[in-house]
């Protein structure tokens, strides 16, 4: 018994992802091949690899009738399924760029890529023999201190749970800010996240929480922070005493929150207190004041979500003593990193860090 094939051509392979992947699901696989698509057929267990046939007018008439009546069908199905909002978060399981998904247990995580940079090598601190060492890494390798922004998107099934939302369009001058776009690409939408939680207030982490004039990006979610980083940003007379050059963090860490704390969104921690089932708060502070992990786990798996800690990653996981110009208290920054970074590396560990 063979499986249906579908051969498109030339104006249908413009078709959505959606309708392609409905074909595929009734044994159809499409792989595109110039203006023509490859037929992968299954046949008694194997794939074999048809080759585009020439066919008569007639039949080439018949089988794009039977393509049409089976796309009208594909596509009532799209248009008379329900869109009322779900009470629970059905998880997604598609891979494509802009987002990347892994299991943890029964948790699904979405990694959602913001946007690309280069960490430049005057923000780090190191000793005159290490800092030398990444010059002349560099000249072999230019790629050496590339860096991604990305938010993580945790999906326990009952709810949507939104890890840094990105720069938005407060830092990165439009390299960053693609975190929406990536949300989307994965199946959610702003409105369906329930809560954000914030390692810390530095704008590349936070500037997606709302739009440039004052609107919340998320407007049924509840944002969660320590209570240390939201006290030290948020004041008026600690941003008065701040140097100059540090005087756009707190005026964006500011006008960020604004518009959730008016709404009575915006929820502060001291300490253990649960927020979410299965997930641990890990302070680590020295970055910033409060900066704060996430650790999840479910089924003896764990993900801890740190932020921070690790900005040039190929530099500071081989040398954690090299600091970066924003980490606020600099040794403490240091020593966190040196006490976090064998959290990947343990013998038979099932955890991941990011």
């Amino acid at each position: 018994m063979t499986t249906p094939v579908v051969l498109i051509t030339g104006a249908l392979t413009g078709i959505g992802r959606a309708t392609a992947l409905a074909f595929a699901q009734a044994g159809a696989r499409l792989i595109e091949k110039g203006t023509l698509r490859m037929v992968m057929r299954t046949t008694n267990g194997g794939t074999a690899m048809s080759l585009p046939v020439v066919r008569s007018r007639n039949v080439l008439k018949r089988n794009a009738l039977r393509f049409a009546a089976a796309l009208l069908v594909a596509l009532a199905s799209f248009v008379a399924a329900p869109n009322a909002a779900v009470t629970q978060a059905p998880q997604h399981h598609d891979q494509v760029p802009g987002f990347y998904r892994q299991k943890v247990g029964d948790l699904e995580v979405t990694a959602l890529f913001d946007g690309h940079g280069v960490f430049d090598p005057h923000w780090l601190n190191g000793t005159k023999a290490t800092m030398d060492g990444v010059v002349e890494a560099l000249r072999e390798d230019p790629r050496l201190l590339d860096v991604s922004d990305e938010g993580f998107l945790v999906n326990t099934g009952k709810q949507l749970i939104l890890v840094d939302a990105g720069a938005g369009t407060w830092w990165g001058g439009g390299a960053l800010g693609r975190l929406l776009g990536s949300l989307r690409s994965a199946g959610y939408t702003p409105e369906e996240v329930d809560i954000v939680l914030v390692t810390h207030l530095h704008s590349d982490h936070v500037g997606g929480l709302t739009t440039q004039d004052g609107k919340r990006v998320f407007p049924n979610a509840d944002v969660y922070v320590a209570k240390a980083e939201s006290d030290f940003w948020l004041s008026p007379e600690i941003a008065a005493k701040a140097p100059k050059d540090a005087q756009p963090f707190f005026q964006s860490a500011q006008a960020i929150a604004a518009p959730y704390i008016k709404a009575g969104k915006w929820h502060t921690f001291t300490g253990s207190e649960p927020i979410v089932d299965g997930m641990q708060l890990v302070p680590l502070p020295g970055h910033t004041p409060g900066h704060t992990g996430y650790e999840f786990s479910s089924k003896g798996q764990k993900i801890l979500f740190w932020g921070d800690i690790v900005h040039a990653q190929r530099v500071q996981l081989q040398h954690p003593e090299v600091t970066a110009i924003f980490d606020i208290d600099q040794n403490a920054a240091a020593a966190m990193r040196l006490r976090r970074r064998g959290f990947n590396y343990c013998p038979g560990s099932r955890a991941s860090m990011f």
